[in-house]
């Protein structure tokens, strides 16, 4: 396996992990709306998806600086 192929798996995965964060972040903030969870479980949720998504972008720029 190539580090260009390991780096497009690794984009992949952290595609598909940053998309469940941010789908569960909406769900969160839904919840806090309607009343049913406290707004503390934002912050949580917050900081997972954006540390995903900071991940996610690293990779995107790895693989593309690979030849």
């Amino acid at each position: 396996m190539t580090l260009k192929n390991a780096a497009l798996l690794a984009l992949i995965g952290t595609i598909l992990m940053t998309a469940l964060l941010v789908w569960t972040f909406v769900s969160n903030v839904l919840n806090v709306l309607r009343g049913v969870e406290a707004p503390v479980v934002l912050f949580h949720s917050l900081i997972f998806a954006f540390g995903c998504f900071s991940v996610m972008v690293f990779f995107y720029v790895f693989h593309r600086a690979q030849r």
